[in-house]
């Protein structure tokens, strides 16, 4: 859901798309986002359906200009396992002082509200970028 808010919060801004890419820790790589994701992002206008989930390398931290997560632990994770990435690194609700949970195998009330946080996070970042 981030990505495709991102990227499509880019492309509104005139700002261009730039590379947005997503990736995570323990990523069941090569699934489709959950059916409520999708779901929840066509009602806005975004289809995320042929993303499919990889997961994050230490190659891709180096390559990034910024690389943002979800919560705190991803940012000390990354961190601690690629030094480099240190400067680089934040969270997504960084301007808002928030950490959004992960709502994989929750009910869709889960996603509405990781897509409220997403978003917010987004609105937050976009003057910076």
């Amino acid at each position: 859901m981030a990505e495709g808010l991102l990227k499509h919060a880019l492309a509104a801004s005139n700002k261009g798309e730039g590379i947005v890419t997503s990736a995570g820790f323990g990523a069941l790589v090569g699934h489709p986002p959950d059916p409520n994701a999708c779901q929840l992002m066509i009602e806005k206008g975004i289809d995320i359906s042929g993303y499919r989930a990889c997961q994050l390398t230490k190659d891709m931290v180096r390559k990034a200009d910024l690389v943002l997560v979800m919560e705190s632990a991803h940012k000390i994770a990354i961190e601690e396992s690629e030094p480099s990435a240190k400067g680089k690194v934040f969270r997504l609700g960084e301007w808002g002082g928030f950490d959004i949970s992960d709502p994989y195998r929750q009910d869709l009330s889960a996603f509405v509200n990781t897509y409220n946080l997403i978003a917010q996070g987004i609105a937050l970042w976009m003057p910076k970028l």
